[in-house]
């Protein structure tokens, strides 16, 4: 049973016991009712057994009985939709076109008016005393602990993956060599040959995880929902490897869910839902194993009434398929392993922004050719073998290594697709053609930028072919936009491709996004180099600023990067864990990870020198893709690399005490604060400042009397000087009104992005 812990806390607990079993893949099969704003379905886990506990399993039953509390009944679902492979036509190539439709799913017959609380749920399981011990297993049954939230569970079933056509080919008796032959055993038999298949075989993996995901249930298991976890069991199974490997969920969200959000866009008139970024993740949307270890692959059909689209990090870009008048099923899948937290779906009435004509779109792309590395030496780091678990790697495919603008489509509501048009559409090429110049391959093969509601709390958000952007980014240029566009993008090597393996080193994604969000963005701009250094250090300066202000005004605890120090990464035996101040609210609005890694980076850029510094990134990017990683595993790599003469004395020791393990502002950086102001563009603000200051002193003093004096003339500046003009502004004790009115007029500021009118 888990440890009651109070929501209100702190920590945010990851609960699923991914030591003794493991999710490989997920099939959700779902229904979007806007009416009643709950997710409804089914979804099938399929497991291998942890790395804790493998071991050869005993018999088992020849088939499971059915323990759940008969109260506890289920809706009728319609028929699901998911599009099956031709297995005879799959190849082992890395494209993968949309599959051929046939098949049904067996349809669940029940009272269609259940409508259950998780208390009337519960199925007697709520005791410490039914807790599995792993270590002294005795009569006491195995619990698979998942993390959950905010879910009303309706049933859990053991699939019978046994009873799938075809299925033979996974129980050949060679493989099955001192295994016993009962049922069982042999449907945990199949699951495993079935997610340990080689990555050429992924498509014909796919089509036996649709078709299994669709085998009739074979018993119900125990289960118990708790505050922050579903725990299942089944009577009389004392081991994981014993445990049904292939179970099947009934679920429905609840409308206060806090993994989705339920709105209006922007019209005003047209619902809409989508995962936020909540800090509980995607525990409120599926069951799942939250924990990052616990990489998994997932298809989805998700169906939608007809005029809306439904948009999903998947690989392929789906296509709608009507099952019956008026709804719409979409079908999207992974064959990368990924944790669960970057499952993203969005539903809504978007529409798809498209370029006005061929030439145009031809010119853009003719534009982004500027960023082509002119030497392909430092991306051969691809030649050599990939260090993560496998699947049809995108870095080990020559096409995809020179594919510098991967496809994109953007979507928005109908009222914002002319201002989608103006800048976003053009800027999208040259910031993806501007990260393969510096990092090389994209770890994704497609990309959709959505556009999301007015109530999204940040500027942007990505998930693995899918960037959410706030409608915030479109007025006033294409600064803003190609900045925020920038970092989302970067997220695809750091914080995806890459991941922290210990979520408290946020760090790890937002400092690297933040620090690549200058590179990319000066070379999508075209700068010279003394363009490129004034825009940095000016940024810098801004950036310095508001790490100042946080410091001062935040809790020293939520200052560090590293709160876990020595134990960072470290897990229970059971594979369960905390993510420290992961509920903390004024953590969502802090900025310290971005700030506090970003000038560590930079710090090291400067140190090593900028060229030798990218190449030890990619270097970085070629190793590490796909896997997770902790603050040592960058710095130790990148510290091997550093000749003796620049490395300054530095060390991975060094580094953690003066950046990654104290609050406050690091000492390097005190000492570098000061520089900044050097710049020419700070000196230009400076400047203009002054004039200002005076020109309010002066109103001041006449205002009683008729001036006729010589106008100001003041210059036109770049949004982040106008940033640092206000803000400095800002530090006067006053501004009179006609000041305030005189700014406004020089630099129209409604006009401006939506950092300047901050």
């Amino acid at each position: 049973m888990e440890t009651q812990l109070d929501p209100m806390k702190d920590d945010l607990p990851l609960m699923a016991n991914t030591s003794y079993m493991l999710v490989k893949h997920y099939v959700l099969d779902l229904d979007v009712d806007f009416k009643g704003k709950v997710i409804e379905g089914s979804i099938v886990l399929f497991f291998e057994t942890g790395s804790q506990y493998r071991k050869t399993s005993s018999a088992g039953k020849e088939c499971c009985q059915s323990q759940l509390d008969e109260t506890c009944e289920m809706r009728v679902f319609e028929p699901c939709h998911i599009p099956m492979i031709n297995v005879s036509t799959c190849s082992s190539k890395m494209e993968c076109n949309d599959f051929a439709i046939s098949g049904k799913e067996e349809e669940a017959t029940s009272d269609q008016n259940s409508n259950h609380s998780n208390s009337e749920q519960a199925s007697g399981i709520s005791s410490s005393k039914d807790h599995c011990d792993v270590e002294n297993h005795g009569n006491k049954d195995f619990l698979l602990v998942l993390d959950c939230c905010d879910l009303s569970v309706l049933k859990v079933e053991e699939v019978d993956v046994a009873a799938v056509s075809g299925i033979e080919k996974f129980t050949r008796p060679a493989k099955l060599t001192g295994v016993s032959q009962e049922l069982e055993n042999l449907r945990n038999q199949i699951v495993h040959e079935l997610v340990t298949l080689p990555a050429d075989r992924w498509k014909e993996q796919l089509y036996y995880f649709t078709h299994c995901s669709q085998a009739p249930g074979c018993g119900e298991l125990l289960f118990s929902t708790g505050t922050w976890s579903l725990e299942i069991r089944k009577s009389g199974i004392h081991t994981p490897a014993d445990f049904p490997h292939a179970i099947r969920i009934w679920y429905k969200t609840k409308p206060e869910g806090r993994s989705v959000t339920w709105t209006a866009d922007q019209s005003g008139r047209e619902p809409c839902v989508y995962t936020m970024g909540s800090p509980i993740n995607n525990r409120a949307l599926f069951p799942c194993q939250e924990p990052p270890i616990a990489l998994s692959t997932w298809q989805a059909s998700v169906r939608a009434a007809a005029g809306f689209v439904v948009l999903m990090s998947g690989e392929n870009s789906a296509e709608p398929v009507q099952l019956q008048e008026g709804i719409l099923s979409w079908y999207y899948y992974v064959s990368m392993p990924m944790p669960a937290s970057t499952f993203t779906i969005a539903v809504g009435c978007w529409q798809e922004v498209k370029q006005q004509s061929f030439e145009q779109t031809a010119a853009v792309e003719t534009n982004t050719e500027f960023s082509l590395p002119s030497s392909q030496t430092d991306f051969r780091w691809h030649e050599e073998i990939c260090g993560h678990v496998e699947y049809p790697c995108r870095f080990q495919d020559p096409a995809a290594r020179l594919q510098a603008v991967i496809p994109y489509r953007v979507f928005a509501p109908w009222c914002l697709m002319e201002s989608c048009e103006e800048y976003l559409l053009q800027l999208i090429p040259q910031c993806l053609s501007a990260a393969y110049a510096t990092l090389g391959t994209h770890p994704f093969s497609r990309l959709d930028v959505l556009i999301v509601p007015s109530n999204f709390s940040s500027l942007g958000m990505a998930s693995p072919h899918i960037i959410f952007l706030s409608q915030s980014v479109l007025p006033g240029g294409s600064h803003l936009c190609g900045t925020r566009l920038c970092h989302e993008i970067a997220h695809a090597w750091f914080g995806l491709a890459i991941g922290a393996r210990d979520w408290t080193e946020e760090w790890i994604s937002e400092g690297f996004a933040t620090f690549l969000e200058d590179i990319f963005w000066a070379r999508a701009q075209q700068l010279s180099d003394d363009e490129i250094k004034g825009q940095q250090e000016l940024k810098a300066l801004l950036r310095w600023r508001r790490l100042r202000d946080e410091v001062q005004n935040s809790e020293e605890e939520l200052q560090v990067l590293r709160p876990k120090k020595e134990s960072t990464g470290e897990l229970s035996e059971s594979g369960a864990s905390v993510v420290k101040y992961g509920l903390k609210a004024e953590k969502i609005f802090m900025q310290v990870h971005y700030l506090k890694g970003y000038f560590l980076l930079r710090s090291l850029a400067r140190t090593i020198g900028e060229v030798s510094y990218l190449a030890s990134l990619r270097k970085f990017v070629i190793k590490f893709h796909g896997q997770l990683v902790l603050s040592q595993d960058f710095l130790s790599m990148l510290l091997e690399d550093v000749p003796k003469q620049k490395g300054s004395g530095l060390t991975v020791e060094s580094i953690f005490q003066n950046w990654l393990d104290t609050s406050g502002i690091p000492k390097p950086l005190l000492e570098e604060g000061e520089t900044w102001k050097e710049c020419q563009l700070v000196q230009q603000v400076s400047g203009e400042v002054t004039k200002w200051i005076q020109t309010n002193r002066r109103i001041r003093k006449s205002s009683k009397k008729k001036r006729k004096q010589n106008e100001v003339v003041f210059q036109q500046l770049l949004p982040d000087q106008l940033v640092l003009l206000l803000e400095s502004l800002l530090e006067e004790k006053t501004l009179c009104p006609r000041i305030l009115q005189c700014l406004e007029r020089t630099y129209q500021l409604q006009e401006q992005d939506a950092e300047v009118s901050h």
